[in-house]
């Protein structure tokens, strides 16, 4: 099986080149130098990646960041928030996924999620749950998603039945 946690940080880096592309291409009448310093920057991250040094990609993809903002453009792209970069590479990584992992184990994977978001969603509703509680649920959740992007059912699973222990615990049809 592919190794899908890669498959991942390389669609986190593609989204991040993707995004910078769209910003160097857009007329935005913004200092020239800065955008040209930038576009060099992006063309040595796409070539460290293309050699198969993801890491010093991802270092310079970060100094883009820092570059844009200490030139003060205000149209240049900020960095996500680690939420919004970790559902931005998942829809990256969704398409190759499929294209990787076994129809099996893609709709063992896919029924899951289902009965997660579910669950979740019904305990979300629910009204008077404790601060702890409400932690709980997003705890599990959380971990229950990362199994599932790095295509580990078993795991999943495990984070479903404990997610499901809750919703019995608070009266909840899981």
């Amino acid at each position: 099986m592919p190794d899908t946690y890669e498959i991942m940080l390389d669609a986190e880096l593609n989204k991040a080149f993707d995004v910078w592309s769209g910003y160097l291409d857009a007329r935005t009448a913004e200092d020239p130098e800065a955008r040209a310093r930038l576009r060099s920057t992006l063309e040595s991250a796409r070539a460290a990646a293309a050699e198969g040094d993801p890491a010093s990609a991802r270092a310079l993809v970060a100094d883009m960041y820092d570059d844009a903002r200490e030139a003060g453009l205000p149209w240049a792209p900020s960095p996500p928030s680690l939420c919004e970069a970790d559902a931005q590479a998942r829809d990256y990584a969704k398409d190759e996924l499929r294209q990787v992992l076994p129809v099996g184990l893609r709709e063992e994977l896919d029924t899951i999620a289902l009965f997660l978001r579910v669950t979740g969603r019904r305990l979300r509703a629910t009204p008077g749950l404790s601060t702890a509680t409400c932690q709980d649920i997003r705890y599990i959740t959380a971990r229950a998603g990362m199994a599932l992007d790095l295509a580990h059912p078993t795991a999943a699973r495990h984070e479903l039945e404990r997610l499901k222990a809750i919703a019995r615990r608070c009266g909840v049809a899981p």
